[in-house]
């Protein structure tokens, strides 16, 4: 079969990761080559076992989809015995549509459907002329265009906008969470906490006794007059912004999410919530709390700072 040169109708440069097992390996050098003659920019990624190869090549084609920096969009070749492996491995990455082609009409389909970025090829059912073909009509059709699943019509407008919207759906099958959940803010999922009488604007849910471990929600604005605790505390900051003022010592500390402070028994010490605000706090032994001031002097102790 005589090789066809053509150009593709992908509106940015197209740059394409290789990679193959070593089955898939020489019918990948193949195309390779002919990718390169149509000027198309090629990475390959060379020679390994199935599923790394093609995992290494998914991860380069995710991290190019994820990424709206990128002026070039990157896609994906992958071959092996059956081209299902490579296909299987690289589409475990977000974002990747990995289509096994074993003819021209399937290139049509998976572009056409899923707007396939990356194409898999059999090194042992595909002969290097006609995964040419497979590849040349690959790059050159677009999404939602006429192909064998549609008759070769155009896509009805109902079909149209079911398939722009599964390309939104699609990349979030199967995708949890990453972050680690953080174990304090789980503390305070769903507790109810209850309204902290002496001073305006705080609540508190007491998590444990004797060690007393507890979480405390503030509103913005609010303050804490000058006081101190029989048992030193821990507390770290889970959200919003707060001062804390150790009057025994004359130091500042100003807190946001994620920060930590240690308040020794004794030291009298007075806060100032400048957002809405919630910690996790920790003392050795019971809750209890004695004033040295009131709301008002507190209030104006903090505007003369």
């Amino acid at each position: 079969m005589a090789e066809t040169t053509t150009t593709t109708t992908t509106a940015r440069p197209l740059k394409i990761i290789a990679g193959a097992d070593p089955l898939g390996c020489s019918l990948k050098d193949s195309l390779v080559s002919h990718l390169r003659s149509l000027n198309i920019d090629v990475e390959d990624l060379g020679t390994s076992s199935y599923y790394s190869i093609a995992a290494d090549v998914g991860r380069r084609v995710s991290s190019s989809s994820s990424s709206s920096s990128s002026p070039t969009e990157i896609c994906g070749l992958v071959a092996c015995g059956t081209g299902v492996g490579v296909a299987i491995f690289a589409n475990k990455f977000p974002g990747v549509f990995a289509a096994t082609c074993l003819s021209p009409a399937d290139a049509l389909n998976a572009r056409s459907i899923s707007n396939c970025n990356v194409l898999a090829v059999s090194g042992i059912s595909t002969s290097p002329e006609s995964a040419v073909e497979i590849l040349n009509t690959w790059l050159n059709t677009p999404f939602k265009a006429p192909c064998p699943a549609s008759e070769s019509k155009p896509w009805p407008e109902e079909i149209s906008s079911f398939l722009d919207n599964s390309l939104n759906e699609m990349p979030k099958i199967g995708v949890t969470e990453t972050s680690t959940p953080c174990s304090i803010c789980c503390l305070a999922k769903d507790r109810n906490l209850i309204k902290i009488d002496m001073i305006p604007g705080g609540s508190m849910k007491i998590v444990r006794e004797s060690p007393t471990s507890a979480v405390v929600r503030f509103k913005a604005g609010s303050v804490e007059p000058a006081h101190h605790h029989t048992f030193g505390h821990d507390l770290i900051v889970m959200e919003g912004k707060k001062s804390v003022w150790n009057v025994s010592k004359n130091e500042r500390f100003d807190l946001g999410v994620g920060d930590y402070l240690l308040t020794p028994a004794g030291d009298v010490h007075r806060v100032k919530y400048h957002e809405d605000t919630e910690f996790f706090i920790k003392w050795d032994g019971k809750w209890d709390m004695f004033f040295h001031e009131d709301l008002e002097a507190a209030n104006k102790a903090i505007d003369r700072e």
